[in-house]
This record gives structure tokens, sequence and C-alpha cells, in this order.
């Protein structure tokens, strides 16, 4: 028995030695994302595939909303939480998804929404570089590009699909998303998701949902508008909030009232104060 744990000991060692690791990010990390409880990614029990990905993705050990918002979100539970941009939150609901994806199931099991083109490419960027070492299929869908490309996609394998309310909604009444296997649904910014613009069809999109999917919210303030979202579809969430200001540590923003005519002028004068040895046209 103890020359087996010895090899387990190795062979655990063998391939974190094999990780292709980014340089170490020596950049000022605030609070924001070093008060941890001192976890680390291993006591979650992933899949080490995931793990290489994780550790080959740069990340050392988990931010306090990973911390809070994994474990959690590995039970089933629905989670409301609140927490700043550039904490980590991107990866506190990206790795518990891929964590419960089935590779060998030819199925969309989880949907990832979010307002806009740009953050939807961004975030299933962040899916693939953790998922590389599993058998994923990721895919994303926004508004604005080809349908029939998307058509297309979605009669190939697609694991988990990242989009914007309206055209994943719009390939669902089509018949070419299938969510009958989707269980579990995330919404990144949910504020903006829960605005006039797109919650009728983030709540269309629910319908065709299992009845037993889970529901992650994440986002940076919930106006009074999420409440009644809340009490209709989760009436029961892990609440996280790590936040008692909106923005990081160390930063302090101000804002000016201009004529928009003024605000070419305005920033050449902010920029000479901060930068008065560069010139801004």
């Amino acid at each position: 028995a103890p020359a087996a744990a010895d090899d387990a000991d190795l062979s655990s060692q063998d391939w974190k030695a094999q990780l292709k690791l980014p340089p170490p990010d020596t950049r000022y990390q605030t609070e924001d994302v070093t008060a941890t409880k001192g976890n680390e990614f291993e006591d979650y029990f992933l899949k080490r595939e995931l793990l290489m990905g994780i550790y080959e993705k740069g990340f050392e050990r988990p931010s306090p909303i990973q911390e809070e918002s994994i474990p959690i979100a590995l039970t089933g539970s629905d989670i409301l939480a609140r927490a700043k941009n550039g904490t980590g939150k991107t990866a506190a609901f990206c790795i518990p998804a891929l964590e419960k994806i089935d590779q060998d199931k030819n199925a969309i099991q989880v949907v990832i929404l979010v307002p806009t083109r740009e953050l939807a490419l961004q975030t299933s960027q962040v899916c693939k570089e953790l998922g590389k070492h599993l058998k994923i299929q990721v895919m994303v869908t926004t508004g604005g590009t080809s349908l029939k490309d998307d058509i297309v996609r979605l009669y190939q394998p697609v694991h988990l699909l990242v989009g914007t309310p309206g055209r994943v909604l719009d390939l669902t009444k089509k018949g070419i998303c299938i969510l009958k296997d989707c269980s579990m649904l995330i919404m990144d910014e949910a504020d903006k998701l829960l605005s006039p613009e797109f919650q009728p069809s983030v709540e269309q999109l629910i319908r065709y949902l299992p009845s037993s999917r889970q529901i992650l919210m994440f986002s940076a303030t919930f106006p009074v508008t999420v409440k009644a979202f809340k009490d209709k579809y989760l009436p029961k969430p892990y609440v996280i909030n790590l936040m008692d200001e909106l923005t990081l540590k160390g930063i302090t923003q101000f804002y000016a009232f201009v004529e928009e005519r003024q605000k070419v002028h305005c920033l050449n004068t902010l920029f000479s104060k901060v930068f008065p040895m560069k010139s801004f046209s």
C-alpha cells in the first residue's frame, strides 16, 4: 500500500512537471484577489485535464469569488453572485461549467448568456483555454453574424454555447439549438441581461430548459429589477456578495459633466496633467 501511494504521488507530480506554465504574473494585486481562504484548485476534485488548463492559463490558486462559487456551483445549487470585474469572475463560472459537462454526451449542456458580442468572444476564449485538454466543444453565437454559419455549426457537436440572448433564442425557436439536455444556464452581467432590451428573450429561453436546470447569475450590480426575476426563477439561490464598493481597491473613479463638443478637449486636458511629456491628438 505505501508503495502504491508513493507511485500515485509521483504520478501526480509528473503531470504537473509537464505543464507549459506562462511566466509568473508579477503585477501588483489588491485585496480583491488576494483576500482568500487559502484554498487550492485541487481541493475541488476537478478533472485532471481541467486542472491542467487552469494552471496553464496562469491561475495559481482560486480568487475570492472563485473560492465562493466553484464548490457551490458543483453541487448544482443556483447562485446569485456580486463581484467586481477583474477579480476572476469569468473563471468562477467557466470552471464548474467545464467540470460538469459530460464529454461523451453529444448535446448542449451549458449555455452562457452575455449582453455583447465582445464579451461573448472573450468568454468563449476563456472556456477554450481552460478546457483545452478536455474534449469539450465550445461555440459562440451573437447577433450581427451569419445565421447560416451558426446553423451549420450546430449540426456538429456542441457542449457549451456562449451567446447573446436574441441570437440563442432565434436558433432555439428554429429547432436548431436543442436545449432539452442543458442543465446549466449562466448569466454574466446579469443586470444588463435583465434590462428591457434582453429580459423578454432570457425568460423565453428559460422555458426551453429542463425544469431541473441550474441558474448562475453574476454581476457587479443588482438593481431592483433583478429581485422579481430572482423570486420567479431562483427561489432559493446561494447568495454571494463580495462587494463593498464597485471599483477595485487602489482605483479611484471621477466623472465630469461636459457638453458633447467639450469631451475631446476635456480628455486632452486630463491627459496633459497625467502624462505631461506626451501629446494626444
